[in-house]
């Protein structure tokens, strides 16, 4: 399969090829940061036992929370559509923004300005130092894609997610679309 160049926006899809490991395991991963120093991303699709409410006691919702890499899990990061809401976000690309001011953040949640579908959080990212994402690129660790859900990505189902990848690319990955995630099982 031919992929895509990794930069800030685009999703890596992990390879059937990845089993065993357990943080990657049909993970989609967000790009939010590409350079030659290293890539930073969050993991789309793997929600935790947790949410929100649970981690931050300021806020009353129970906005599901994701685990978003093998990296600093003990740190709370989120991703959003609604940098007019928050201030300092950087904008990853199509619309989608990192970060911004926390302390609005909790403020808009309790006040109901921000709804579950603006925003995702995650414990954890996934890192990569220089020259390390691609070498797995190499090694069919990972295909890239475009994001061609724009912001939509943030309210994207993730149960369905990685196995309507495999189902999109055909060929020999549909028939992975349906094997048991743990091969034990089958």
């Amino acid at each position: 399969m031919i992929t895509l160049k990794p930069k800030k926006g685009n999703l890596l899809i992990a390879e059937p090829a990845i089993i065993g490991d357990v943080s990657f395991n049909r993970s989609i991963v967000l790009i939010a940061d590409h350079s030659q120093d290293g890539s930073i991303g969050f993991i789309l699709n793997k929600p935790l036992d947790y949410t929100i409410n649970e981690l931050v006691p300021e806020i009353d919702v129970a906005f599901k929370v994701y685990n978003g890499g093998p990296v600093e899990q003990d740190n709370l990061y989120f991703i959003h559509k609604i940098p007019n809401l928050i201030p300092e976000s950087i904008e990853i690309s199509l619309g989608i923004f990192w970060g911004g001011d926390f302390s609005k953040v909790v403020e808009l949640i309790t006040k109901g300005e921000i709804k579950e579908n603006d925003i995702r959080f995650f414990l954890g990212y996934s890192g990569w130092e220089a020259n390390q994402l691609e070498d797995e690129l190499k090694a069919n660790s990972w295909v890239v894609t475009e994001n061609i859900y724009k912001n939509g990505i943030i309210e994207k189902d993730y149960k369905s997610f990685w196995k309507e990848k495999m189902l999109e690319f055909g060929g020999e990955y549909s028939i992975w679309s349906n094997a048991p995630e743990n091969p034990n099982y089958n």
